[in-house]
């Protein structure tokens, strides 16, 4: 079955194949390891699965550890021989040295298998945030894992059905929470673990937080500022290491530019620059983008997608993520990356920029919750909401806020920012059952964190931990890799997060300024415009496209007698949303869009099309 599940991840690693076998000393069961290759380190030696010289510890690895180099020398001075140039050396001789403690070590993206023969141990471990992804089932008495669900189904043993409490939680999330998944029975191995499977049983620990879960001890003194840019030109040059050509994903946001300004510091050539902006132009980002790569002269490119673009790649997407789009961007970000890998095979972007340094709107509306509960319910209720929610579109963020602040409980509040429904919302669609088990499993670790905390450090504390590894990672690294281009995230380089956490709340978010100590350090380097634009997001013209082109794509997939998810909702209630958004009297872009990727799936994984 090994090169059937390989092939699943031929765009992953388009480059080398391999693969290892072995039986277990009591001949009970068969070892293998299996790996595809995106050369990007050490391009002639570092075919995997790779070994130790006796030949008894054995990886597979995907991702980049930029600190190999000086974990290489530091191993070397302690005896061990390599006979390789790759990063993927330092995890066999790292664990022959240090055992799991190696992870504490590594500073990178990771995800990785270890066989150790000696003490018959498969040891999985997956880096600090999430970057790099792993999923395991256990299935014909063994645990199998991949990169992507994709390849677990290539296996006989392992069957594509769904997990009604999964749908529930991402009806209300936009997508799955860790460590659960769409498919009954397979898991994510959470960001920040490591998973031993020893004598027919697995274990999984945690070996790192996201420092914003606990108090700070002490905050930093002196020139701030100028400290943070400097751990951030650290944390982009390290990642501009690299056997092949690179270049940067440049949005006409100051998260992107700040990324391709530190990069040119760094290159005697100019930086490949990569925008994508729609035919309409209102949607369109280009201009700003433009604007960046003229200041800093970079080799700049740029693409233009139509409504048609979205059609004749969605259901193809799905095919690559495994799982609902959940965000129109996945699709644009997928064809960029398309377009980038015709001229590079590696690419620095700015995720996570928002997620650590309090970039987004309810960033700044959620020291507000405890005021805005403590006004009379009748007030809130039965005057203040529907007045709100009349407002037209432009006020959808004031919609936005008014919904999530409205809700007392932190494990509501927090995914209505950016979800779909809360609880109470989705009981008059859905009929689902309301997940026990599965909605515990899924507090921890978003929902557990220092009582001491800020209203800021707790929320950005569950967008590390949930909405950014299991949404936005997830779609970063799936569409990039379904065009075998790799994406680096200097933003969320683990020393500067640590740096990050010491910092009092307004170095990050002051009255209604968001990122103000990023803002601070690039006075002097980005344009004053693009230090001064108001965030806009990466959006997709969907709530037009629905009342026009995609119109009976709609109402194809979600209200016709074809709906593979009819059985779910309350049919007038669908019907009725439906019907006001394509009227025009209500936007439910977000829910409809939601829907409509759910169906997709359904039709895609449990239509016997794999």
């Amino acid at each position: 079955m090994l090169p059937a599940m390989a092939e699943r991840l031929a765009h992953r690693g388009p480059d080398d194949a391999g693969h290892f076998t072995t039986l277990s000393r009591d001949g009970g069961m068969e070892v293998g390891l299996v790996h595809r290759r995106l050369s990007i380190i050490d391009l002639e030696g570092g075919h995997q699965p790779l070994a130790n010289e006796r030949r008894t510890v054995w990886v597979v690895f995907n991702g980049e550890i930029y600190n190999f180099r000086d974990l290489r020398h530091e191993l070397e001075e302690a005896g061990h021989c390599f006979a390789t140039a790759s990063d993927t050396e330092v995890l066999v001789h790292g664990y022959e040295e240090w055992g799991v403690a190696c992870l504490q070590r590594l500073r990178g993206m990771f995800a990785f298998a270890l066989w150790d023969d000696e003490r018959q141990r498969l040891w999985l471990a997956r880096d600090r945030m999430g970057i790099k992804p792993l999923f395991f089932t256990e299935a014909a008495g063994g645990l199998l894992f991949a990169s992507e669900i994709k390849a677990l189904l290539a296996h006989p043993g392992v069957e594509a059905k769904v997990d009604e409490a999964a749908i529930y939680a991402y009806l209300r999330y936009r997508y799955v929470p860790g460590p659960a998944t769409l498919f009954q029975g397979v898991e994510k191995l959470p960001p920040g673990c490591h998973l031993t499977w020893e004598g027919g049983t697995r274990r999984i620990e945690r070996y790192w937080r996201p420092p914003d879960g606990t108090v700070p001890a002490a905050t930093p003194e002196g020139d701030l500022p100028t400290t943070f840019l400097h751990h951030l030109d650290e944390a982009v040059r390290v990642r501009m290491v690299s056997d092949v050509p690179f270049g940067a994903f440049l949005s006409g946001g100051v998260d992107s530019a700040a990324v391709v300004a530190l990069m040119a510091r760094h290159s005697d050539l100019p930086i490949n620059t990569f925008s994508v902006g729609f035919e309409e132009s209102t949607y369109s980002e280009l201009p700003h983008a433009r604007r960046i790569a003229e200041r800093f002269a970079t080799a700049h490119h740029e693409l233009v997608i139509r409504a048609e673009d979205i059609v004749d790649h969605l259901e193809e997407l799905i095919g690559f993520r495994d799982a609902p789009v959940s965000e129109p961007s996945d699709i644009p970000f997928y064809l960029l990356a398309r377009a980038a890998r015709r001229q590079v095979k590696m690419v620095l972007t700015g995720e996570g920029s928002d997620e650590l340094l309090g970039g987004y709107p309810k960033h700044v509306a959620e020291r507000y919750a405890g005021a805005w509960q403590q006004l009379p319910r009748p007030l809130r209720t039965h005057l203040l909401a529907p007045l709100v929610q009349r407002l037209p579109y432009r006020f959808r963020r004031v919609k936005t806020a008014v919904a999530a602040l409205d809700l007392a409980a932190a494990a509501e509040r927090y995914p209505r920012w950016f979800g779909c429904l809360a609880s109470e919302e989705l009981r008059h669609l859905a009929v689902l059952p309301e997940p026990t088990e599965a909605g515990a499993a899924m507090a921890d670790p978003p929902f557990t964190m220092d009582p001491g905390n800020t209203p800021l450090r707790r929320l950005l504390y569950f967008d590390q931990t949930s909405w950014l590894p299991d949404n936005l990672l997830e779609r970063a690294d799936r569409m990039t890799m379904a065009a075998s281009l790799e994406a680096r995230v200097p933003f969320l380089d683990h020393e500067l997060m640590a740096w990050v956490s010491t910092l009092p709340d307004r170095w990050r978010v002051c009255g209604r300024r968001r990122k103000v100590i990023l803002i601070e350090a690039l006075g002097d380097i980005l344009p004053s415009a693009t230090l001064r634009r108001r965030k806009v997001g990466f959006r997709v013209p969907v709530n037009r496209w629905f009342r026009t082109t995609l119109r009976d794509y709609l109402l194809d997939h979600l209200t016709s007698s074809r709906s593979r998810t009819r059985h779910y909702y309350r049919l007038p209630y669908l019907e009725a949303v439906v019907a006001d958004h394509l009227a025009g009297r209500q936007n439910h872009e977000k829910l409809l869009w939601t829907l409509l990727n759910l169906e997709l799936w359904h039709r895609r994984y449990l239509g016997g099309v794999v």
